[in-house]
């Protein structure tokens, strides 16, 4: 490989990997603003309160910008309700237009609004490093073309994230439809690590991996599963904060160290599920213990991996038993999603191997 291709290589990756990490970063915040209850901070998108630049005090809003917002939300709802009736879904689109909480508009606070608005603004940073990515990776079209359509998607992927952001906001966060947005934000992440990945096998040394196949087929399929568990995990966890959400609002934010006693079977089934999801990924470790010094790389990444899975679960133990702390919510959110960006990473490595398969026993 020439230098030119070499250093287009490089810079593509460096940029792709900021945009990764940026992305990784914007799901904190998205937990903070959660956090905080500051969703409804801004009543309609993408501006905030009609204007780029949010106002700092109520005197700013006109005196009925209660009804002007909740109209405006209630118009864009009748037109995302008749999308989903088209596709099908005329029960959801039911439910939107029967969702009374769509006709509620939360009174004016600066800090909530602001702190959505910084959301907002994260946003926007990640849609411009994503066109950023997708311009690096024009000079890559010839090495390997599928890294820039790859690239194409991801922009295509922020532009429907975003208007499902708008959505969130219109149906006054309807659960499902924050649920849906998590997901998606999950699979953005997934698809630029992928971009990442990729691009590095274009260069020798990053290709160059060594366990037999017998090892890398049982333990990557295994991997997968464990994917598909902390994606259904993750979505559990939605659920839970709905139901906290929901106690807080009742409870008017008080008596924080309650609030789990009063969660459901979804909060038991949450947390019993995050101990099985942790003794499959200590035995997928335990299996590929011995061959740690064919593949250091893999091994490390690994070890990152359960560090990760030790930490959510104390995470966890924090918010049970020391009343939900706002801090540790959304600190929880971004390490279950740190959690299955390595688990995909080291999952691409195991599948690139071409060692010849051993017996074992």
């Amino acid at each position: 490989m020439n230098q030119k291709n070499l250093s287009n290589i490089n810079s593509f990756r460096s940029v792709c990997l900021i945009t990764t990490v940026a992305v990784f970063l914007l799901i904190l915040i998205g937990g903070i603003v959660r956090s905080t209850g500051a969703g409804m901070g801004c009543p309609d998108w993408p501006k905030c309160f009609g204007s780029w630049v949010p106002p700092t005090s109520v005197d700013q809003l006109p005196p009925n910008y209660p009804e002007i917002y909740v109209t405006k939300r209630v118009e864009k709802n009748e037109r995302f309700a008749s999308l989903l009736s088209n596709m099908g879904l005329a029960h959801l689109a039911e439910e939107i237009r029967n969702d009374k909480s769509i006709h509620e508009q939360e009174p004016f606070n600066a800090t909530k609004t602001w702190i959505e608005y910084l959301n907002r603004l994260a946003g926007a940073v990640i849609g411009l490093l994503i066109i950023l990515t997708l311009i690096f990776s024009f000079k890559l079209r010839s090495i390997d073309p599928k890294i820039m359509w790859l690239s194409v998607l991801s922009l295509v992927l922020v532009l429907f994230q975003g208007w499902l952001g708008s959505v969130v906001v219109s149906t006054n966060l309807l659960h499902w439809m924050i649920s849906v947005h998590m997901v998606v934000a999950l699979f953005m992440v997934c698809l630029l690590l992928y971009i990442y990945y990729r691009s590095g096998k274009l260069i020798a040394k990053d290709s160059q991996f060594d366990l037999p196949i017998n090892i890398t087929s049982r333990y990557r399929l295994l991997l997968g599963i464990g994917i598909v568990l902390m994606v259904v995990q993750i979505i559990l966890g939605t659920q839970v904060r709905e139901q906290i959400d929901i106690i807080a609002k009742n409870s008017g934010y008080l008596n924080r160290s309650s609030w789990i006693d009063e969660l459901g079977l979804t909060y038991y089934i949450h947390r019993t599920y995050s101990l099985i999801i942790l003794g499959l990924h200590l035995f997928i470790g335990y299996q590929l213990f011995p061959y740690r010094a064919q593949n250091k790389k893999i091994t490390s990444h690994y070890v990152v991996l359960m560090a990760l899975f030790v930490a959510v679960i104390i995470s966890g133990i924090i918010m049970a038993y020391f009343g939900i702390p706002a801090f540790i919510q959304p600190l929880h959110l971004f390490l279950g999603s740190l959690i299955i960006g390595f688990q995909y990473y080291i999952w691409l490595e195991l599948g690139q191997n071409k060692t010849a398969p051993i017996n074992i026993a």
